[in-house]
């Protein structure tokens, strides 16, 4: 019998989340963002089903080459653009568009070949100080950029910093438009958190990220609540029970102690599978569809929770660590971090069905 740990990853709400996303900028273009995997759900496997997206949006080139080689037609735009001239060379011949965001990214147009075309996505740092150039640097970027045979079109961009808190984006995004006035080009600014909370700020491409898998870019606003629905879900079974009297503890470390007697199971999961080390005692798990925690260290192959809400509850019960019935964002925030690192860590080890 195998291990009773999968993550079951639904392309239906992935195909719904992207719906979101488009009805809520109906007159732009989308990038669904597939880095990372796909957030950890499987690059192909979501490409499949991204269908309705306008195109996809990822760092790895490699990456880039798989979902070409898989029929995907449509475009395919490099967030980081790319590290070398080889790299760029290939971007050409395969038709990736290249974020540019240092003159080094520019002085390596000059080593393409003369019949070589590209679509180029200039990304300005209007304050998120990572990539990017300053605005005061935009024209004569552009003005290299038009005299360069090599550069078929040109979008500009930007990130927000704190588009999904209560600063907003009207700094930035005075910046960026600053910049841009006068200059008739499309443009890309908007992440999940700007595509549900600001229309003025959508342009001519979205980049629906986190969205796209179920969790919400709020904090302490349920992706329920926004319209999404869970893509990936973590369950186990319960593979051991220990009876502890008043004064047992838990775990490595000891960090949990019974005050009572009570019942504790042994959930086929630990931090090997991608679960957080990190997350405390009482972070929310679902036991047989009731709510419960977790109680002791998490262990590399191993977690254990409370079994009182569920008297029944043995070796063989349900768990849900997170997804359906269970938002992840629930459990990120318990174990002080967010969805997206909870899908990007699931490991390789952990099966994966579709449905």
């Amino acid at each position: 019998m195998p291990r009773p740990l999968q993550a079951c990853i639904d392309l239906s709400a992935l195909r719904d989340n992207l719906a979101v996303a488009k009805r809520a900028a109906p007159a732009a273009r989308a990038f669904a963002v597939v880095k990372a995997d796909a957030y950890g759900h499987g690059l192909m496997r979501c490409a499949s089903a991204l269908g309705a997206a306008d195109g996809l949006a990822l760092l790895e080139i490699d990456a880039a080459v798989r979902l070409r080689e898989a029929g995907w037609r449509k475009p395919i735009l490099l967030l980081e653009g790319v590290f070398d001239a080889a790299e760029l060379a290939l971007a050409a011949h395969d038709g990736f568009a290249c974020v540019l965001h240092d003159p080094e990214q520019l002085a390596m147009l000059r080593t393409l070949p003369s019949s070589a075309r590209l679509d180029v996505f200039v990304k300005l740092n209007t304050g998120m100080n990572r990539l990017g150039f300053r605005a005061h640097a935009l024209g004569k970027v552009l003005a290299r950029l038009g005299a360069d045979a090599h550069v078929r079109s040109v979008t500009l961009m930007t990130h927000f910093a704190c588009a999904d808190d209560e600063r907003g984006i009207g700094e930035q995004l005075q910046r960026f438009l600053d910049a841009a006035r006068g200059r008739s080009l499309p443009y890309s600014t908007a992440n999940s958190a700007t595509i549900l909370r600001f229309p003025e700020a959508h342009g001519d491409w979205i980049r629906p990220g986190i969205m796209l898998y179920g969790a919400s870019p709020f904090a302490g606003e349920p992706a329920l609540a926004l319209g999404l629905r869970p893509v990936m879900t973590l369950t186990s079974r319960i593979i051991g029970v220990q009876e502890l009297a008043a004064g047992d503890a838990v775990g490595y470390g000891a960090t949990f102690v019974a005050t009572t007697p009570m019942r504790v199971g042994v959930v086929a999961c630990g931090y090997a599978d991608g679960y957080p080390r990190h997350a405390p005692n009482a972070t929310p798990v679902l036991l047989e569809g009731t709510r419960t925690g977790i109680v002791g260290r998490i262990s590399m192959d191993m977690l254990c929770v409370d079994l009182t809400p569920v008297p029944s509850a043995g070796v063989g019960s349900a768990v849900t660590l997170w997804g359906e019935g269970l938002p992840a964002d629930e459990v990120a925030a318990a174990a002080g971090t967010v969805s997206y690192e909870l899908f990007c860590a699931l490991a390789a080890r952990v099966p994966i069905v579709e449905r």
